[in-house]
């Protein structure tokens, strides 16, 4: 599912400093509204890129890390949800192996630059706080 922006942020909106996301290490959680629902989402770099998704597991919509921010597997080479064991591809966020079958997160916008992470809100996910 593609998300059109909500309303145009060409800045979009600052998650956290460049450094605060280490390669493969401990995901960075943050609320948002889904569908005008509060959710949690997080964020996390992988092979040098920040990737941000809902934290909602496609096969039981249940947060998925197994402690606060942990997210990946044992060999931190994937994406792992902790209730049932659906694996995804860290990347795109499709499902490798496990119950969600064909299905993916959520994926969230984001881009870094000038040494920050930002991310942008869409039609179906929006910042759970005004600035």
């Amino acid at each position: 599912m593609t998300d059109a922006p909500a309303t145009p942020q060409p800045q979009g909106l600052e998650l956290c400093e460049s450094e605060a996301l280490k390669e493969r290490g401990k995901a960075l959680s943050f609320d948002v509204l889904q569908y005008g629902q509060p959710a949690r989402a997080f964020a996390l770099r992988f092979d040098g890129q920040p990737v941000a998704y809902l934290n909602r597991c496609a096969h039981v919509p249940t947060e998925m890390d197994w402690q606060e921010g942990e997210f990946l597997d044992g060999d931190k080479q994937y994406i792992m949800c902790s209730i049932h064991g659906a694996v995804y591809d860290p990347l795109t966020g499709q499902c490798v192996t496990g119950m969600c079958g064909r299905a993916g997160l959520h994926k969230i916008e984001v881009q870094e630059r000038e040494g920050k992470v930002f991310w942008y809100p869409s039609r179906d996910t929006c910042a759970a706080f005004e600035d």
